[in-house]
């Protein structure tokens, strides 16, 4: 191998493309790179963004479960409590309607009673006035015979 006029010139040549490319061709591919290399960085950070925004919801979504489960408890609570309260009420006023139908029968048990004792008196009444009539008839027929 000989060292000659045409290994000088291709030396030449590379350099002289060599410096052409890093001054002018390598820049362009360095800004595209940088540029992708970006957008990249640029993803993974929205990315990660992504996740903690996703964990904060999850973090609010519990939260807001446990509100409303919460809410939920105490309004069944409620309903059961207002539904004890009116069972309640329906027995006390059943219980009053019952004491009033039982008085008013008492009432009515009593009036008849009193009406039988009272037909009772007056029929003893009557018999006994009767019985005080009937020497009085007697005497009245037998008076009444004779004459």
């Amino acid at each position: 191998m000989s060292f000659n006029l045409t290994m000088i010139g291709q030396s030449i040549a590379f350099f002289v493309f060599w410096w052409f490319c890093q001054a002018k061709v390598w820049p362009l591919f360095a800004n595209i790179l940088e540029q992708r290399k970006q957008k990249i960085a640029d993803g993974l950070e929205a990315g990660a963004r992504g996740e903690e925004d996703l964990e904060q919801a999850q973090v609010k979504v519990t939260e807001q479960l446990k509100e409303v489960k919460a809410q939920a408890a105490n309004i069944i609570d409620q309903a059961n409590k207002r539904a004890s309260q009116i069972v309640d009420e329906a027995k006390d006023q059943a219980r009053e309607e019952g004491q009033r139908i039982i008085a008013g029968a008492k009432a009515e048990i009593e009036q008849a009673v009193g009406l039988v004792v009272l037909g009772q008196k007056q029929r003893h009444a009557d018999s006994v006035l009767d019985v005080k009539k009937v020497p009085l008839l007697l005497s009245v027929r037998i008076v009444g015979t004779m004459a």
